[in-house]
């Protein structure tokens, strides 16, 4: 998200300034989309307050983008603190630096469907928020930290919760980009097998690019309002699975295995959202569908698997 919305940003003129943990950062994403010598590279800690306050006082920038966290929700298990001091800590840190030095500059925090659990329902602000991971509890946490600074210190703050998204920088590690993948391999070695958990999951999947221009547009709203950026159509992963080697011609049902220690116990099940709000209020809507969306994302794989 961060790669993309750099470009976004330096397209329409901006200059960007990027936080980064060390000098030997991976840039392989910014490379990819060709900004890597456009972007001013900070490096740092996001939870180092002084380098923070110092930042913002010397370039005094008129947006703050803050997408930065642990991002894995089945790492967010095992590494618990670690989520929290990138998630919380970081909103926190970046919350307090503005209200002390007193911005004026636009603020906008990454928010997670994952506060929400399982939607019984296409869930929109006012839907119950039951958190199944500590991730999620730490962008529920954000999420009011945030709506604390905008109403009782004036601050232009404000939280995009965002559902389920993809693009072809998506670490391997994703589920769907394993599927990609792996639906790859196996039209070019036909007795390839695939290991996959559970299939029956559902979410709500877009595109990153759509995404980062819905968060601009929250950003720069005239009424600052918490949003959800969604398609609000579910598909599950078995239909993911279906189409992605549809689209390959193959049967999944001949290179699939349902591997049940790969379950988790606590994954959700289905997670949707209610686009409606960003459609009226900002005239966003989602407009790439899971069949472009999986059609993007193999016909990338497949030139960068040439390309190697």
């Amino acid at each position: 998200d961060g790669s993309l919305l750099s470009k976004s940003l330096l397209n329409q003129g901006f200059e960007v300034i990027g936080l980064t943990r060390n000098s030997s950062t991976n840039l392989d994403n910014l490379k990819n989309l060709k900004i890597e010598k456009d972007i001013n590279l900070e490096e740092g800690e996001i939870s180092d307050f002084g380098l923070i306050k110092k930042l913002i006082e010397s370039n005094n920038p008129v947006e703050i983008y803050n997408l930065a966290a642990q991002s894995s929700v089945g790492k967010s298990f095992t590494s618990p603190k670690e989520t929290f001091e990138s998630i919380v800590g970081a909103t926190i840190n970046i919350l307090e630096v503005s209200k002390n030095i007193n911005y004026k500059g636009r603020l906008f925090f990454a928010g997670s469907s994952e506060i929400f659990g399982n939607t019984n329902k296409k869930a929109d602000l006012k839907h119950r928020q039951d958190p199944h991971s500590p991730y999620g509890i730490a962008k529920q946490a954000s999420l009011n930290l945030v709506k604390m600074y905008r109403e009782q210190n004036n601050l232009s703050c404000v939280t995009g919760i965002l559902f389920n998204h993809e693009s072809p920088l998506r670490q391997e590690y994703y589920v769907t980009q394993k599927i990609i993948s792996e639906a790859i391999l196996c039209s070019k070695n036909i007795n390839h097998k695939v290991n996959i958990g559970n299939i029956d999951i559902a979410r709500d999947w877009g595109w990153a690019e759509e995404y980062v221009e819905g968060m601009q547009l929250i950003a720069r709203a005239n009424n600052l309002k918490d949003q959800i950026l969604c398609t609000g159509r579910l598909t599950s992963l078995k239909q993911f699975i279906e189409i992605t080697f549809q689209k390959l011609n193959l049967r999944w049902e001949e290179h699939i295995n349902i591997d049940e220690s790969l379950f988790r116990s606590k994954d959700i099940k289905i997670s949707v959202g209610n686009p409606i709000q960003m459609e009226k209020e900002l005239k966003w809507k989602a407009r790439v569908g899971i069949e472009l969306l999986i059609e993007k994302l193999i016909e990338n794989k497949i030139k960068v698997t040439e390309l190697t």
